[in-house]
Formats: structure tokens, sequence, C-alpha cells
């Protein structure tokens, strides 16, 4: 199976492409993060970020969700981020990689878990703020050139998703797929 990340910074539109992709007739992957901002926010918690679990919780619900996906037969599945993503995180608010990322990290390396070839949507120009996303657009940009400089450390080669409506980004990632 081929595991394609599809990443950026929050608000860049990834969510709604991989919408797309799944509408397709592909498999998808959600953001974990997300998902586990929306259940501690239920829970009364307002700073999430600042949860001492936080990173190493994000990593768990990865590492289910990407064995949970072994299992299917399709040739081509996309995932909303990676541990990639969240050690880019990791970074973005100042935290050591936890051993529980750093372990995650290296077993996804070592087994060749994803795609060289990462998705990266790049900022649409705007942000849409949500209960997840509460980012500004300056420290959005900030957060996008840490997510790609994470990446390029880590081997990965970008492929950049220039702003565009939802059907143009489609043929983007369907073209760049093709030719792999």
């Amino acid at each position: 199976m081929q595991r394609y990340i599809l990443t950026g910074a929050p608000g860049a539109g990834k969510t709604v492409l991989l919408h797309r992709l799944e509408v397709a007739g592909f498999p998808v992957v959600e953001e974990a993060a997300t998902d586990l901002i929306a259940l501690v926010t239920a829970k009364g918690v307002e700073r999430h970020w600042e949860q001492p679990s936080f990173i190493d919780d994000i990593v768990a619900l990865q590492r289910a969700r990407q064995l949970r996906a072994n299992a299917w037969a399709d040739r081509i599945a996309f995932f909303d981020r990676s541990p990639i993503c969240t050690w880019a995180l990791a970074e973005y608010l100042g935290r050591t990689p936890s051993p529980a990322l750093v372990a995650e990290v290296e077993r996804i390396q070592a087994e060749r878990v994803y795609a060289a070839d990462v998705l990266f949507c790049d900022l649409l120009g705007f942000i849409t703020r949500t209960e997840a996303r509460r980012i500004s657009m300056a420290d959005a940009q900030r957060f996008e050139a840490v997510h790609a400089d994470v990446y390029a450390r880590f081997g990965y080669e970008l492929i950049r998703l220039p702003p565009a409506g939802v059907e143009a980004r489609f043929e983007m990632v369907m073209s760049s797929i093709a030719r792999r």
C-alpha cells in the first residue's frame, strides 16, 4: 500500500482536500489531533496544547489508526498528518520530542510506512477559526515553515500544493501520484 501524507499548516485546506479524495473513492485517515482536541474540549479543557500528554496522545492515536489501515486492501491511502507533523508541532510548541514520539518516528522511518513524497498544502491566505484551530495567520505561517523544515530534515520530499480551489488541488494530487 502506498500511504501518502497530506499535510500543511492549520487552515491550509487539508481536510477539505482529504474529503474530496474520500469522495473519489480513496481510503483516508482523519487527523488525530483534531479529534483529540474535540474530545478534550468537550471535557472542558481550554488550552489543550498545554496538557503534558497532548503530544503523546496524538502519537498514540496516529499509530493506532495507521496500524488499522494496514488491513485495508486498497493500493493507495491518504493520511491527514503523520508523526512527523507531530514532531513539527512539538518543535513549534517549544517542547523536546518525547520518548514516545521519538520511538514512533524511528519506527515509521525504519519501516518506510509512508511514501517519501509528502503532499504539502500551502496556506490559502486566510484562517477560519474553529475549536481546534485557534491560530493566527502569522503563527500559521511560522508553523508552516517549521513543518516544511522538519519534513526536509527527515528526508521527505515535499510536493507543494499552492493555494487553489479543492478541485485544482485534487487534480494536482492525482497528477503527482500518477507519476509515482
